[in-house]
């Protein structure tokens, strides 16, 4: 028996749950791909909601000059429809509408011209910046608008005057949803069509088939009889045709 190598009261080389030598430390590992590909999505979708938000501001000067006006006349105790047959009421929301489509359109198209590659966080933005630009159209329209107060400005135009009644939207639902739901199906209808397709997956060969690269081996021969002198040698057997030759004879 030979003494072991390593004295016992050394510890192993390459022992797993040997303590590091003092003085070291850790050296804490490199960020995900998929980590810093996350956060960078976020940050973009953050930026196109911010930018939506801001083009709201066109948006609402664009409905605040081609909005049709409603007509009012005051005679001196109350006001009145000009013409009470007139759609300018509801031409005042359908331009809104249709402005609203159209920069969900422009906006969606351009977010995937930018990144193709599309994302959650990119349709989030999309959803949010064209919501929130919507929402300050609106209030620039009302704002810079007509005033709201019609009494006090029918006697500020006196009796028999016409003047414009106050910018509104009477869907605000339909009004304020139309550009963030037109910029979420226009950027999913284009990265469907467009967008960069995934790999598909590579099939090796089918489970029970031979592969064609695989040499194919000969089977080893039979063995003859065995008997009581060894091992028969390989050959027919001379009681069924065989050479008599081959075999020992027997006592």
């Amino acid at each position: 028996m030979t003494a072991p190598l390593t004295p016992p009261h050394e510890p192993q080389p390459h022992d797993p749950w040997q303590d590091p030598p003092s003085g070291s430390h850790a050296v804490p590992g490199g960020e995900k791909p998929e980590a810093s590909e996350r956060r960078a999505e976020l940050r973009q979708g953050a930026v196109v909601a911010v930018l939506l938000t801001v083009a709201g501001v066109a948006l609402g000067l664009l409905w605040l000059l081609l909005a049709p006006r409603v007509p009012l006349v005051s005679d001196e105790t109350a006001v009145f429809l000009k013409n009470s047959e007139g759609e300018q009421a509801i031409g005042a929301d359908g331009t809104f509408v249709l402005l609203a489509l159209a920069f969900g359109l422009v906006s969606a198209v351009a977010v995937f011209v930018l990144r193709r590659r599309g994302g959650i966080p990119l349709v989030v933005g999309l959803a949010l910046g064209g919501l929130l630009g919507s929402l300050l159209a609106w209030g620039i329209g009302t704002w810079f608008g007509p005033t709201s107060d019609v009494v006090a400005h029918a006697k500020e135009v006196g009796k028999g005057v016409t003047f414009d009644a106050p910018l509104e939207l009477h869907a605000v639902g339909a009004a304020v949803l139309a550009w963030p739901i037109a910029a979420m199906i226009v950027h999913l209808g284009l990265t469907a069509l467009f967008g960069p397709k995934d790999p598909e997956p590579e099939w090796g060969v089918p489970y029970g088939e031979p592969s064609s690269a695989a040499p194919e081996q000969s089977a080893p021969p039979a063995a003859g009889p065995a008997s009581a002198f060894g091992p028969g040698p390989v050959g027919p057997d001379p009681e069924h045709g065989g050479t008599p030759g081959q075999w020992p004879e027997r006592s």
